[in-house]
C-alpha cells in the first residue's frame, strides 16, 4: 500500500513553509492505524527542523478525513484484544494528535469537505484552520455508543465554550456546516469551495516572513497557557474509551452505523 501522507518543504518566503497532505485517493480518507502512525511521523520529522517555520496539513479536494477507519483490519482487531492490549493500541490516536499539538511551526488545516470525528480530533490540535464552504464538522463519537476522546475535548472547549462544545460531541449526528464553525470559533476563515488551501498558504506566507524565533516562542508560550490543565481533563479519556467500547450500547452503535439504520440504544 503506497504511503498515505507525504511531505513538502522547502516552500514559500524563504523556504519556510511545508505541506503534509494526507491523501488515500477517496472520498473517506479514513483514520487506519497506518496512517494515524504516518501523521505523527510527518508531524515529528520537524522537530529539528529549524528551517520551517509554518506547516500546512491538507486532506484531498474532496474530504480533509471522515475520521477513524471502521473498515481497517487492524482497529477492527481492537475488539478481540485484553482490556491491556486495547488499552497500548488506543494510544495510537492521542499520540497523533498530540505530536501536531506540541509542534514548534506553527500549523494551519486547510480542510474541503467532511471533515469527522477523527479527522476533528486532528484538525483542532492545529492553531489555525481554514475551510471551504462546502466543508462541513461533525463529532459522531457519542452515537456510536462511545465517548470523544483523544484529548480533544480541552481543544474544542478553548474554541467553542463549554455549551456549544457540549452541543458538538452531545448531538453527535447533527453536522456543523462551515459557517456555523466560523460563528462556533471552530474555523478562522471559510472561503469558496476549493480555496482553502490558497487561503492557508497566503496566511502561511505572512508568517513565514516574521522572525522564526519570537513566533516560535509566542505559539508555544500561549498553547502552554491555553493547555495547561488538558492533562488533567483529558487524562482520562482513554480509560472512558476503552470502557464505554465494551458496553452493549457501543456494540449497537458500530452494528447499526455499519447496517445503515437507527441505533437503538438501552444504557448498558
Amino acid at each position: 500500500m503506497p504511503p498515505a501522507v507525504s511531505v513538502e518543504k522547502g516552500l514559500g518566503p524563504e523556504g519556510r513553509i511545508a505541506v503534509v497532505r494526507l491523501d488515500r485517493g477517496d472520498k473517506i480518507n479514513g483514520l487506519a492505524p497506518s496512517v494515524m502512525r504516518e501523521l505523527r511521523a510527518a508531524a515529528e520529522s520537524f522537530e529539528d527542523d529549524a528551517a520551517t517555520s509554518v506547516v500546512i496539513l491538507t486532506g484531498n479536494e474532496r474530504v480533509f478525513s471522515a475520521g477513524f477507519d471502521l473498515k481497517d483490519g487492524e482497529g477492527r482487531a481492537r475488539a478481540k484484544l485484553g482490556l491491556g492490549e486495547q488499552r497500548a493500541a488506543l494510544r495510537v490516536g492521542p499520540r497523533m494528535c498530540r505530536a501536531w499539538w506540541e509542534m514548534e511551526p506553527v500549523t494551519i488545516a486547510a480542510i474541503e469537505g467532511p471533515c469527522i470525528g477523527g479527522g476533528v480530533a486532528l484538525a483542532v490540535s492545529l492553531d489555525f484552520r481554514f475551510c471551504g464552504a462546502g466543508a462541513h464538522f461533525r463529532v459522531p463519537e457519542v452515537g456510536l455508543g462511545v465517548n470523544m476522546s483523544w484529548g480533544s475535548l480541552p481543544r474544542l472547549l478553548a474554541l467553542m465554550g463549554p455549551a456549544r462544545t457540549k452541543q458538538a460531541v452531545i448531538l453527535a449526528a447533527d453536522r456543523i456546516p462551515a459557517e456555523e464553525a466560523l460563528d462556533w470559533g471552530l474555523v478562522e476563515k471559510v472561503v469558496p469551495d476549493g480555496s482553502a488551501f490558497a487561503e492557508a498558504m497566503a496566511f502561511a506566507e505572512r508568517i513565514a516572513v516574521l522572525p522564526p524565533l519570537p513566533v516560535t516562542m509566542t505559539k508555544t508560550s500561549v498553547n502552554r497557557l491555553a493547555g495547561a490543565l488538558d492533562d488533567l481533563a483529558a487524562h482520562m479519556d482513554l480509560d472512558q474509551f476503552a470502557l464505554t467500547n465494551l458496553s452493549e450500547d457501543s456494540r449497537e452503535g458500530f452494528s447499526a452505523f455499519l447496517e445503515k439504520r437507527p441505533p437503538r440504544f438501552r444504557g448498558r
